[in-house]
């Protein structure tokens, strides 16, 4: 990064760049004009939303480490604006940056709702858990004036399909009215996103999303509320966070989370240089540590897409904070998320204006 552009950072954003994606035959750089506009802070970078004209809403994958099949994104890019996402580099398929790009130009999906009932209706539909937040968060900021995830709740609700949710937003109380009757029919999930309880490093990595308290607040409200509530430890950032495993998972545990996950951090494509940009700049003495690190973790380059390893790594370092978690979930009594699978057989499409009634 410059001069320049570190004086360009915006306040509120996750990234300190905004460099083209490897798709475009064409580089961006900041230069002075001479008129001393570059001495000057930056201007606040507005949020801007774009309608995404997508004609299907469910995603189906056949990745043998994801406990699910299908999902539902409301969004794309995300306003939270965590410097780590590994959604980031699907921007680039839009022509836009991994980068700034990613955090404040946004697609939203309208009919998303009108889109999933046609398709749960399908006669060749067969149900299986849907699982909301798998690229974006559901419950980023511009969900409480758009109300996309909501709207796909309802429809799940009138179907009697099982929903996985995770977030990092405390908007999800706001569902709690449909998610709380879905969860006493075993139909209903919620994974809230915990990277850690460090309010500081939070900011800096997680500008948008709601604080460490705020997340810890709304696993106890979701679980208070009937909602099978649990904590995922994610990203572990081998040498930033990672020491705060068996903290986060404890304070999980008595706000009332009754299961966890972690998740190793990924760098694929783009990430890799805006994460390194990242820390270089806000953690600048621990960068070529941590970097070492996560190296290690990764058979010596910065990340490897193999299945399997993607989510938790190799080498001694991850094989001990895979350890470290093991013993604090069974310590915790955090262990018991396959006890309780969603039920599916309770899935129905509601009866249209003038089907026939059913005599059973």
């Amino acid at each position: 990064m410059s001069e320049i552009e570190r004086r360009l950072v915006h306040k509120g954003r996750g990234t300190l760049s905004n460099a083209v994606g490897r798709f475009e035959p064409h580089q961006r750089a900041a230069i002075d004009d001479g008129w001393g506009s570059a001495d000057e802070p930056a201007l606040p970078l507005e949020t801007s939303l774009i309608e995404d004209t997508t004609r299907t809403i469910i995603a189906r994958n056949q990745s043998p480490d994801i406990p699910f099949d299908r999902s539902i994104n409301p969004y794309r890019g995300c306003e939270h604006g965590c410097v780590y996402c590994f959604a980031r580099p699907t921007h680039a398929y839009l022509g836009l940056s991994p980068g700034l790009d990613f955090e404040s130009r946004l697609f939203y999906k309208p009919r998303a709702a009108e889109l999933l009932r046609g398709e749960l209706s399908k006669p060749s539909y067969r149900c299986q858990p849907m699982a909301l937040g798998t690229n974006t968060d559901p419950y980023q900021p511009i969900e409480r004036k758009l109300t996309i995830t909501r709207q796909i709740l309802e429809v799940l609700a009138e179907f009697n399909h099982p929903v996985t949710i995770v977030t990092k937003g405390a908007l999800v109380q706001r569902d709690i009215d449909i998610l709380a009757p879905m969860a006493a029919r075993r139909l209903a999930r919620v994974a809230v996103s915990i990277t850690t309880l460090d309010r500081t490093l939070a900011r800096r990595m997680e500008p948008r999303a709601a604080t460490p308290e705020r997340r810890l607040e709304t696993i106890r409200a979701l679980s208070a509320a009937g909602i099978p509530a649990s904590v995922m430890a994610a990203p572990m950032i081998p040498g930033l966070n990672d020491h705060e495993l068996e903290t986060i998972l404890e304070a999980a545990r008595d706000h009332g989370a009754s299961a966890a996950g972690w998740v190793l951090l990924r760098l694929p494509l783009e990430i890799k240089d805006l994460f390194t940009e990242w820390l270089e700049t806000n953690a600048p003495m621990r960068a070529r540590h941590v970097l070492s690190l996560v190296r290690d973790t990764r058979n010596g380059k910065h990340y490897s897409a193999e299945w399997g390893e993607r989510m938790r790594g190799e080498g001694a370092y991850a094989d001990l904070i895979a350890q470290r978690f093991r013993l604090a979930i069974k310590r915790l009594g955090l262990d018991q998320r396959e006890k309780t699978p969603l039920d599916v057989t309770q899935f129905r499409p509601p009866p249209k204006k003038g089907d026939q009634l059913s005599l059973f």
